[in-house]
């Protein structure tokens, strides 16, 4: 079966941002910010996206175009022990796991979205998002936002994902531009900035690892690296583009976006919610549902807001989608729409679980998530500076412009060596604090070098008469 590619760079970058964007900007950022201390969190935030997000998305990218494969299949066909197929597995576990929690939240915001237009949610909107955020109704419209996505993945990688990118996040950008100029004006907007970009050092001296743990899982969330979708959208690609310059521009459009998001947010709930922490993961809900009741032309507001985000939503939910889809019409040669009616009913059972539990879903959507995609994100690193070497540098410079291509082998020795262990160091830190212990810094150093150290050692060692990638690329 012959395999697709995108019709353009643009198709492809703005693919990738909606995908990075997506939910994780709009809804989860506001409560991971908010529950870590605002302007600390966003600050650690920013600086691994930049320093380890950029990376971390080359090592995807290389892993994807150079395979030309799902994540399963990737590392199957590349070189390397067979062993190593087992991150690919758990990149598609990975999807499966964010899918059952955010197609949840898609239903939340299509719900929203539909209630603008009478103001269902205005008179007391903590205890309607309680009523409604989990049972039979929130299924629903969760089946309604899944179905909506698998239809869009079902048309393909041009005609349904690439197009509809291009039409959404032009958008998405216009209208959250129009929201923030709008958010300026209430009444407690100076405390929302204060809140989201004052620094707040000490908060973040006495909570570092927690803020540390929860900013690496934001970030790659964001990013949607760790869990296999930029390895799946980087099989798409052409041997002649720069992936230094599309990571860059990725990166830097998913910042751009995120911090405005937070311009529009913040304002508002502490304009009109009980701060930016009231309602938890249903903060969005609460905090703009308590605005949009309390304006002229409400109703039209909240439809306004809420269209954005359910493109958003919507844009992430594809991305995830076409993981396991890939999967299914690479290794098993199966019919792209016969790989999505599956996947519908396989998520559509797990992610029951998340609908009718409040319990479910935020061990899924606050920690399990971060641990895998910064699990995962580490061993793409690893596998990518040891295992692939010196053919990762060669694909690295594969379209490459003359300011990038110098850096390739640097950054080869980097993702083999800091930004994993700093991830890893992330991972022990939020694996500790979801396990109830509270090790300290120097603990923690400790086991992370302990782990790292050796690893690479061996990887060098295994990998030393490994032959070049030789990939099957037999349809």
């Amino acid at each position: 079966m012959a395999r697709e590619t995108w019709a353009s760079r643009i198709g492809f970058i703005l693919a990738a941002v909606g995908s990075a964007v997506g939910l994780g900007n709009i809804w989860r950022f506001p409560w991971m910010t908010a529950e870590n201390g605002g302007s600390a969190f966003l600050l650690v935030y920013l600086l691994i996206v930049i320093g380890v997000g950029v990376p971390g998305l080359l090592a995807a990218f290389i892993i994807g175009r150079r395979s030309n494969r799902n994540p399963v299949g990737a590392f199957k066909s590349l070189k390397g022990s067979r062993a190593w197929t087992t991150l690919g597995v758990l990149c598609v576990v990975t999807a499966v796991v964010l899918l059952s929690f955010y197609s949840v939240v898609g239903g939340w915001i299509l719900r929203y979205f539909v209630e603008s237009f009478t103001g269902a949610y205005f008179a007391d909107p903590g205890t309607h998002f309680e009523a409604i955020s989990y049972g039979a109704d929130a299924f629903v419209y969760q089946l309604i936002v899944l179905g909506a996505s698998a239809l869009i993945v079902t048309a393909g990688v041009r005609r349904g994902i690439e197009t509809t990118t291009k039409l959404m996040m032009p958008g998405i950008v216009l209208l959250l531009v129009a929201l923030a100029v709008w958010a300026a004006q209430q009444p407690n907007a100076a405390q929302g900035y204060e809140f989201y970009l004052g620094f707040d050092g000490e908060y973040l001296a006495d909570n570092f690892l927690t803020v540390l743990g929860s900013a690496a899982g934001q970030a790659l969330f964001t990013l949607s690296i760790g869990g296999g979708t930029m390895i799946t959208y980087a099989s798409y690609i052409d041997d002649d583009r720069s992936l230094p310059l599309d990571a860059s521009a990725i990166a830097v459009l998913n910042l751009g976006i995120g911090v405005l998001a937070g311009l529009v947010l913040f304002p508002l709930l502490f304009s009109f919610a009980a701060g930016p922490t009231a309602g938890g993961p249903g903060a969005l809900f609460v905090g703009m549902a308590g605005a949009f009741a309390n304006l002229p032309a409400g109703q039209l507001l909240g439809a306004t807001f809420f269209l954005v985000v359910l493109l958003a939503a919507i844009t992430s939910l594809i991305s995830m989608l076409e993981i396991p889809v890939s999967f299914l019409v690479d290794e098993f040669d199966l019919e792209r729409s016969t790989a999505t009616r599956g996947l519908f009913v396989l998520i559509a059972l797990t992610g029951a679980l998340n609908a009718f539990s409040a319990d479910v879903f935020t061990l899924f959507a606050d920690h399990l998530v971060d641990l895998l995609l910064t699990l995962g994100l580490t061993g793409f690193m690893f596998y990518t500076a040891w295992v692939l070497g010196p053919d990762a540098v060669e694909e690295y410079r594969n379209g490459a412009g003359l300011l990038s291509r110098p850096l390739a082998t640097p950054w080869r020795y980097a993702i083999g060596t800091v930004f994993p262990t700093f991830l890893l160091f992330a991972f022990y830190s939020d694996a500790s604090s979801l396990a109830g212990f509270s090790p300290d810094t120097s603990t923690i150093v400790f086991v992370t070098l302990a782990t790292a150290v050796p690893f690479v050692l061996f990887l060098r060692w295994s990998a030393r008469d490994v032959p070049s990638t030789s990939v099957d690329t037999a349809d």
